[in-house]
Protein backbone atom coordinates (compact mmCIF):
# COMPACT_ATOMS: atom_id res chain seq x y z
CA UNK A 1 0.00 0.00 0.00
CA UNK A 2 1.36 3.36 -1.00
CA UNK A 3 2.31 5.62 1.86
CA UNK A 4 0.51 8.94 1.97
CA UNK A 5 2.55 11.77 0.51
CA UNK A 6 2.90 14.76 2.82
CA UNK A 7 2.14 18.04 1.22
CA UNK A 8 4.92 20.58 1.70
CA UNK A 9 4.05 23.27 4.22
CA UNK A 10 4.78 26.74 2.95
CA UNK A 11 6.79 28.66 5.51
CA UNK A 12 5.72 32.23 6.06
CA UNK A 13 8.14 34.80 4.76
CA UNK A 14 9.89 36.36 7.72
CA UNK A 15 12.08 39.35 6.95
CA UNK A 16 15.29 39.88 8.86
CA UNK A 17 14.59 41.81 12.01
CA UNK A 18 17.26 43.76 13.76
CA UNK A 19 18.81 47.12 14.27
CA UNK A 20 19.28 48.60 10.87
CA UNK A 21 19.46 52.04 9.32
CA UNK A 22 18.32 51.14 5.84
CA UNK A 23 16.24 54.06 4.69
CA UNK A 24 15.80 52.86 1.12
CA UNK A 25 12.32 53.04 -0.27
CA UNK A 26 12.60 50.19 -2.73
CA UNK A 27 9.84 49.77 -5.30
CA UNK A 28 6.87 50.03 -2.96
CA UNK A 29 3.56 50.86 -4.49
CA UNK A 30 1.93 54.16 -3.59
CA UNK A 31 -0.46 54.34 -0.69
CA UNK A 32 -4.16 54.38 -1.47
CA UNK A 33 -5.72 57.66 -2.54
CA UNK A 34 -7.63 57.86 0.73
CA UNK A 35 -4.43 57.44 2.76
CA UNK A 36 -2.61 60.07 0.71
CA UNK A 37 -5.49 62.48 1.15
CA UNK A 38 -5.54 61.94 4.90
CA UNK A 39 -1.78 62.50 5.17
CA UNK A 40 -2.06 65.67 3.12
CA UNK A 41 -4.87 66.98 5.33
CA UNK A 42 -2.71 66.35 8.39
CA UNK A 43 0.59 67.71 7.09
CA UNK A 44 -0.19 70.58 4.69
CA UNK A 45 -1.51 72.92 7.44
CA UNK A 46 1.63 72.39 9.50
CA UNK A 47 3.88 72.93 6.48
CA UNK A 48 2.07 76.19 5.70
CA UNK A 49 2.25 77.22 9.36
CA UNK A 50 6.04 76.67 9.35
CA UNK A 51 6.51 78.84 6.25
CA UNK A 52 4.20 81.59 7.51
CA UNK A 53 5.87 81.49 10.94
CA UNK A 54 9.31 81.87 9.35
CA UNK A 55 8.12 84.89 7.37
CA UNK A 56 6.53 86.53 10.41
CA UNK A 57 9.50 85.94 12.70
CA UNK A 58 12.25 86.86 10.25
CA UNK A 59 13.83 90.24 11.16
CA UNK A 60 13.47 92.03 7.81
CA UNK A 61 14.55 95.25 9.50
CA UNK A 62 17.91 93.72 10.43
CA UNK A 63 19.36 92.70 13.77
CA UNK A 64 20.33 95.37 16.34
CA UNK A 65 23.94 96.50 16.57
CA UNK A 66 25.88 95.08 19.55
CA UNK A 67 25.60 97.43 22.51
CA UNK A 68 28.34 95.89 24.63
CA UNK A 69 32.09 95.98 24.11
CA UNK A 70 33.21 93.93 21.12
CA UNK A 71 36.40 91.97 20.65
CA UNK A 72 37.69 94.33 17.96
CA UNK A 73 38.15 93.89 14.23
CA UNK A 74 39.55 90.44 13.38
CA UNK A 75 42.82 90.53 11.43
CA UNK A 76 45.19 87.72 10.48
CA UNK A 77 48.90 87.12 10.68
CA UNK A 78 51.69 84.57 11.01
CA UNK A 79 53.85 84.09 14.11
CA UNK A 80 57.53 84.80 13.39
CA UNK A 81 58.99 84.60 16.91
CA UNK A 82 58.02 83.60 20.45
CA UNK A 83 60.04 84.67 23.47
CA UNK A 84 59.36 83.97 27.17
CA UNK A 85 60.51 86.28 29.93
CA UNK A 86 59.45 88.50 32.84
CA UNK A 87 56.44 90.66 32.10
CA UNK A 88 58.40 93.70 33.32
CA UNK A 89 61.50 93.61 31.11
CA UNK A 90 63.35 96.00 33.43
CA UNK A 91 63.45 93.45 36.26
CA UNK A 92 66.27 90.92 36.46
CA UNK A 93 65.64 87.27 37.18
CA UNK A 94 65.14 86.74 40.92
CA UNK A 95 64.56 90.44 41.63
CA UNK A 96 61.43 92.47 42.12
CA UNK A 97 58.01 91.55 43.46
CA UNK A 98 56.23 88.30 42.49
CA UNK A 99 54.00 90.37 40.20
CA UNK A 100 57.05 91.84 38.45
CA UNK A 101 58.62 88.37 38.08
CA UNK A 102 55.48 87.01 36.41
CA UNK A 103 56.34 85.30 33.13
CA UNK A 104 54.95 86.56 29.83
CA UNK A 105 55.19 85.60 26.18
CA UNK A 106 56.31 88.20 23.66
CA UNK A 107 54.99 87.11 20.27
CA UNK A 108 56.06 88.67 16.97
CA UNK A 109 53.43 88.46 14.25
CA UNK A 110 53.77 89.39 10.58
CA UNK A 111 50.38 90.76 9.59
CA UNK A 112 48.78 89.37 6.42
CA UNK A 113 45.80 91.76 6.31
CA UNK A 114 44.47 94.86 7.99
CA UNK A 115 46.06 98.31 8.34
CA UNK A 116 49.50 96.84 9.12
CA UNK A 117 49.52 94.22 6.36
CA UNK A 118 53.08 93.15 5.55
CA UNK A 119 54.48 94.71 8.76
CA UNK A 120 55.51 92.99 11.98
CA UNK A 121 54.00 93.79 15.35
CA UNK A 122 54.88 92.46 18.81
CA UNK A 123 52.24 91.65 21.42
CA UNK A 124 52.59 90.40 24.98
CA UNK A 125 50.55 87.65 26.65
CA UNK A 126 50.66 86.52 30.31
CA UNK A 127 52.03 82.96 30.47
CA UNK A 128 49.24 81.12 32.33
CA UNK A 129 47.98 77.51 32.28
CA UNK A 130 45.07 78.62 30.06
CA UNK A 131 47.31 80.45 27.55
CA UNK A 132 47.53 78.60 24.20
CA UNK A 133 50.96 77.42 23.07
CA UNK A 134 52.10 79.47 20.07
CA UNK A 135 54.96 78.47 17.78
CA UNK A 136 56.75 79.99 14.80
CA UNK A 137 54.74 79.76 11.54
CA UNK A 138 51.41 79.44 13.36
CA UNK A 139 48.64 81.26 11.47
CA UNK A 140 46.74 83.30 14.05
CA UNK A 141 43.82 85.70 14.42
CA UNK A 142 44.17 88.99 16.31
CA UNK A 143 41.59 91.54 17.43
CA UNK A 144 42.48 95.11 16.37
CA UNK A 145 41.02 97.78 18.66
CA UNK A 146 41.48 100.70 16.26
CA UNK A 147 44.61 102.32 17.77
CA UNK A 148 48.05 102.70 16.23
CA UNK A 149 48.25 99.92 13.63
CA UNK A 150 51.98 99.36 14.32
CA UNK A 151 51.66 99.29 18.12
CA UNK A 152 51.36 95.78 19.56
CA UNK A 153 49.13 97.11 22.34
CA UNK A 154 46.46 97.79 19.71
CA UNK A 155 46.07 94.06 19.18
CA UNK A 156 44.93 91.08 21.20
CA UNK A 157 45.91 87.58 20.12
CA UNK A 158 42.63 85.66 20.23
CA UNK A 159 42.79 82.44 18.22
CA UNK A 160 44.35 80.27 15.53
CA UNK A 161 43.31 80.21 11.87
CA UNK A 162 41.56 76.89 11.20
CA UNK A 163 40.03 77.40 7.77
CA UNK A 164 42.26 75.00 5.80
CA UNK A 165 41.94 71.89 8.02
CA UNK A 166 38.20 72.45 8.39
CA UNK A 167 37.75 72.71 4.61
CA UNK A 168 39.81 69.56 4.05
CA UNK A 169 37.76 67.67 6.64
CA UNK A 170 34.50 68.91 5.10
CA UNK A 171 35.72 67.76 1.69
CA UNK A 172 36.56 64.29 3.01
CA UNK A 173 33.14 64.07 4.64
CA UNK A 174 31.36 65.07 1.42
CA UNK A 175 33.45 62.60 -0.60
CA UNK A 176 32.64 59.74 1.80
CA UNK A 177 28.92 60.52 1.64
CA UNK A 178 28.94 60.72 -2.16
CA UNK A 179 30.96 57.52 -2.65
CA UNK A 180 28.66 55.48 -0.43
CA UNK A 181 25.32 57.22 -1.03
CA UNK A 182 25.74 58.38 -4.66
CA UNK A 183 22.60 60.33 -5.66
CA UNK A 184 21.08 59.67 -2.26
CA UNK A 185 24.27 61.01 -0.68
CA UNK A 186 24.09 64.12 -2.87
CA UNK A 187 20.51 64.71 -1.71
CA UNK A 188 21.65 64.29 1.90
CA UNK A 189 24.41 66.89 1.43
CA UNK A 190 21.94 69.35 -0.11
CA UNK A 191 19.58 68.70 2.83
CA UNK A 192 22.44 69.36 5.25
CA UNK A 193 23.08 72.66 3.50
CA UNK A 194 19.40 73.57 3.86
CA UNK A 195 19.51 72.81 7.60
CA UNK A 196 22.64 74.92 8.05
CA UNK A 197 21.12 77.78 6.05
CA UNK A 198 17.95 77.77 8.18
CA UNK A 199 20.01 77.91 11.37
CA UNK A 200 22.36 80.68 10.19
CA UNK A 201 19.99 82.79 8.09
CA UNK A 202 16.83 82.46 10.18
CA UNK A 203 17.33 81.10 13.71
CA UNK A 204 20.28 83.28 14.75
CA UNK A 205 18.98 86.60 13.33
CA UNK A 206 15.46 86.03 14.70
CA UNK A 207 16.70 85.28 18.22
CA UNK A 208 19.14 88.21 18.16
CA UNK A 209 16.27 90.47 17.07
CA UNK A 210 14.43 89.58 20.29
CA UNK A 211 11.97 86.90 19.13
CA UNK A 212 11.09 84.11 21.56
CA UNK A 213 13.83 81.45 21.10
CA UNK A 214 11.50 78.48 21.62
CA UNK A 215 9.01 79.77 19.04
CA UNK A 216 11.84 80.36 16.58
CA UNK A 217 13.23 76.86 17.19
CA UNK A 218 9.82 75.20 16.67
CA UNK A 219 9.29 77.06 13.38
CA UNK A 220 12.84 76.28 12.24
CA UNK A 221 12.43 72.62 13.17
CA UNK A 222 9.26 72.50 11.07
CA UNK A 223 10.98 74.02 8.03
CA UNK A 224 14.00 71.72 8.40
CA UNK A 225 11.83 68.65 8.99
CA UNK A 226 9.68 69.13 5.89
CA UNK A 227 12.49 70.28 3.60
CA UNK A 228 15.12 67.76 4.64
CA UNK A 229 12.99 64.62 4.88
CA UNK A 230 11.19 65.15 1.55
CA UNK A 231 14.39 66.25 -0.18
CA UNK A 232 16.33 63.23 1.07
CA UNK A 233 13.69 60.51 0.89
CA UNK A 234 11.29 61.78 -1.77
CA UNK A 235 7.57 62.53 -1.73
CA UNK A 236 5.90 59.32 -0.56
CA UNK A 237 3.60 57.96 2.11
CA UNK A 238 6.66 56.66 3.96
CA UNK A 239 8.24 60.08 4.19
CA UNK A 240 4.94 61.65 5.21
CA UNK A 241 4.59 59.14 8.05
CA UNK A 242 8.15 59.91 9.18
CA UNK A 243 7.37 63.64 9.14
CA UNK A 244 4.18 63.10 11.13
CA UNK A 245 5.94 60.91 13.71
CA UNK A 246 8.76 63.46 14.06
CA UNK A 247 6.26 66.28 14.49
CA UNK A 248 4.34 64.50 17.25
CA UNK A 249 7.56 63.63 19.09
CA UNK A 250 8.89 67.19 18.83
CA UNK A 251 5.61 68.50 20.27
CA UNK A 252 6.01 66.12 23.22
CA UNK A 253 9.62 67.23 23.72
CA UNK A 254 8.58 70.88 23.70
CA UNK A 255 5.80 70.38 26.25
CA UNK A 256 7.98 68.32 28.60
CA UNK A 257 10.82 70.79 28.25
CA UNK A 258 8.61 73.71 29.25
CA UNK A 259 7.14 71.84 32.21
CA UNK A 260 10.35 70.47 33.69
CA UNK A 261 12.55 73.49 33.05
CA UNK A 262 9.98 75.50 35.00
CA UNK A 263 9.64 72.85 37.72
CA UNK A 264 13.45 72.65 38.13
CA UNK A 265 13.66 76.47 38.02
CA UNK A 266 16.26 76.39 35.27
CA UNK A 267 17.30 79.88 34.22
CA UNK A 268 19.40 78.95 31.19
CA UNK A 269 22.02 81.48 32.27
CA UNK A 270 25.62 80.31 32.07
CA UNK A 271 28.89 82.06 31.24
CA UNK A 272 28.34 82.10 27.48
CA UNK A 273 24.73 83.26 27.82
CA UNK A 274 25.74 86.06 30.18
CA UNK A 275 28.38 87.17 27.67
CA UNK A 276 25.75 87.10 24.90
CA UNK A 277 23.35 89.29 26.90
CA UNK A 278 26.13 91.78 27.63
CA UNK A 279 27.08 91.92 23.96
CA UNK A 280 23.63 92.33 22.38
CA UNK A 281 22.61 94.89 25.00
CA UNK A 282 19.01 93.76 25.51
CA UNK A 283 17.19 91.04 27.37
CA UNK A 284 16.69 87.58 25.98
CA UNK A 285 14.56 84.67 27.17
CA UNK A 286 17.39 82.48 28.45
CA UNK A 287 15.09 79.63 29.44
CA UNK A 288 13.58 79.75 25.97
CA UNK A 289 17.10 79.62 24.55
CA UNK A 290 17.74 76.48 26.58
CA UNK A 291 14.52 74.88 25.29
CA UNK A 292 15.34 75.89 21.72
CA UNK A 293 18.58 73.92 22.03
CA UNK A 294 16.63 70.90 23.27
CA UNK A 295 14.25 70.96 20.27
CA UNK A 296 16.92 71.49 17.62
CA UNK A 297 19.31 69.02 19.25
CA UNK A 298 16.71 66.24 19.25
CA UNK A 299 15.54 66.84 15.68
CA UNK A 300 18.41 65.04 13.93
CA UNK A 301 18.13 61.86 15.99
CA UNK A 302 14.33 61.87 15.66
CA UNK A 303 14.60 61.97 11.86
CA UNK A 304 16.75 58.86 11.89
CA UNK A 305 14.41 56.90 14.18
CA UNK A 306 11.18 57.80 12.40
CA UNK A 307 12.51 57.14 8.89
CA UNK A 308 13.96 53.80 9.98
CA UNK A 309 10.67 52.74 11.57
CA UNK A 310 8.58 53.58 8.53
CA UNK A 311 11.02 51.78 6.24
CA UNK A 312 10.97 48.72 8.49
CA UNK A 313 7.17 48.55 8.47
CA UNK A 314 7.01 48.87 4.68
CA UNK A 315 9.61 46.11 4.22
CA UNK A 316 7.70 43.84 6.59
CA UNK A 317 4.52 44.48 4.63
CA UNK A 318 6.25 43.74 1.32
CA UNK A 319 7.77 40.50 2.65
CA UNK A 320 4.44 39.28 4.00
CA UNK A 321 1.44 41.12 2.46
CA UNK A 322 -1.01 39.09 4.55
CA UNK A 323 0.05 40.84 7.77
CA UNK A 324 -2.62 43.03 9.31
CA UNK A 325 -1.85 46.32 10.98
CA UNK A 326 -1.62 44.75 14.46
CA UNK A 327 0.94 42.19 13.28
CA UNK A 328 2.85 44.88 11.41
CA UNK A 329 2.85 47.09 14.50
CA UNK A 330 4.12 44.28 16.74
CA UNK A 331 6.91 43.32 14.33
CA UNK A 332 7.92 46.94 13.73
CA UNK A 333 7.96 47.62 17.45
CA UNK A 334 10.43 44.74 17.96
CA UNK A 335 12.77 46.40 15.48
CA UNK A 336 12.21 49.75 17.17
CA UNK A 337 13.27 48.44 20.57
CA UNK A 338 16.74 47.62 19.22
CA UNK A 339 17.00 50.95 17.46
CA UNK A 340 15.82 53.10 20.35
CA UNK A 341 18.35 51.56 22.75
CA UNK A 342 21.27 52.81 20.67
CA UNK A 343 19.58 56.10 19.70
CA UNK A 344 19.01 57.08 23.33
CA UNK A 345 22.61 56.22 24.17
CA UNK A 346 23.74 58.38 21.24
CA UNK A 347 21.78 61.36 22.54
CA UNK A 348 23.02 60.92 26.11
CA UNK A 349 26.65 60.65 25.01
CA UNK A 350 26.30 63.72 22.77
CA UNK A 351 25.04 65.86 25.65
CA UNK A 352 27.56 64.37 28.10
CA UNK A 353 30.39 65.11 25.69
CA UNK A 354 29.25 68.72 25.34
CA UNK A 355 29.07 69.08 29.13
CA UNK A 356 32.37 67.30 29.83
CA UNK A 357 34.32 70.43 30.94
CA UNK A 358 31.51 71.30 33.34
CA UNK A 359 31.46 67.74 34.68
CA UNK A 360 35.23 67.81 35.24
CA UNK A 361 35.05 71.17 36.99
CA UNK A 362 32.21 69.99 39.22
CA UNK A 363 34.03 66.76 40.12
CA UNK A 364 37.06 68.65 41.50
CA UNK A 365 35.08 71.39 43.23
CA UNK A 366 34.83 69.42 46.47
CA UNK A 367 31.03 69.39 46.73
CA UNK A 368 28.87 66.29 46.95
CA UNK A 369 27.45 64.42 43.99
CA UNK A 370 23.91 65.59 44.78
CA UNK A 371 24.95 69.25 44.71
CA UNK A 372 26.81 68.68 41.44
CA UNK A 373 23.77 67.12 39.77
CA UNK A 374 21.46 69.88 41.03
CA UNK A 375 23.70 72.73 39.87
CA UNK A 376 22.36 74.89 37.04
CA UNK A 377 24.91 73.78 34.45
CA UNK A 378 24.50 70.04 35.10
CA UNK A 379 20.75 70.07 35.76
CA UNK A 380 20.02 71.71 32.42
CA UNK A 381 22.01 69.00 30.63
CA UNK A 382 20.04 66.35 32.55
CA UNK A 383 16.76 67.96 31.49
CA UNK A 384 17.98 68.20 27.87
CA UNK A 385 18.98 64.54 27.84
CA UNK A 386 15.94 63.06 29.56
CA UNK A 387 13.35 65.17 27.73
CA UNK A 388 14.97 64.39 24.39
CA UNK A 389 15.18 60.70 25.26
CA UNK A 390 11.49 60.54 26.22
CA UNK A 391 10.64 62.08 22.86
CA UNK A 392 12.81 59.50 21.10
CA UNK A 393 11.20 56.61 22.96
CA UNK A 394 7.72 57.93 22.17
CA UNK A 395 8.55 58.32 18.47
CA UNK A 396 8.89 54.55 18.01
CA UNK A 397 5.35 53.40 18.92
CA UNK A 398 3.77 56.54 17.41
CA UNK A 399 5.56 56.26 14.07
CA UNK A 400 5.22 52.46 13.93
CA UNK A 401 1.46 52.63 14.55
CA UNK A 402 0.94 55.30 11.89
CA UNK A 403 3.09 53.39 9.39
CA UNK A 404 1.28 50.10 10.05
CA UNK A 405 -2.14 51.65 9.47
CA UNK A 406 -1.13 53.33 6.20
CA UNK A 407 0.95 50.38 4.90
CA UNK A 408 -2.02 48.03 5.18
CA UNK A 409 -4.01 50.39 2.95
CA UNK A 410 -1.56 49.90 0.09
CA UNK A 411 -2.40 47.46 -2.72
CA UNK A 412 -0.86 44.05 -2.22
CA UNK A 413 2.03 43.24 -4.58
CA UNK A 414 0.97 41.23 -7.65
CA UNK A 415 1.89 37.55 -7.75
Amino acid sequence: MDEPVEEPVEEPVVPPVGHGHGHGHGDGRPASRRARRLLALLLVPFALASVVGAVLLYPFGGTPEPAGPGRGTPVQGTVTAVEAGPCDRGVRVGEGTPEQREQCLTIAVRMTDGAASGREIRTVLPQEPSTPRFAVDDDVVLAYNGGDALDGQSYQLVDFQRGTPLLVLAGLFALAVLVLGRWKGLAALVALGVSFAVLVLFVLPAILAGENPLTVAVVAAGVIMFAVLYLTHGFSARTSIAVLGTMVSLALIGVLGVLFSAAAKLTGIDESTATLIGTIGHGIDTRGLLLAGVVIGALGVLDDVTVTQTSAVWELRRANPSLGWRSLYAAGLRIGRDHIASAVNTLVMAYAGAALPVLLYSSVSGVGLGNILESQSIAQEIVRTLVGSIGLVASVPVTTALAAVVATKEPKPAG
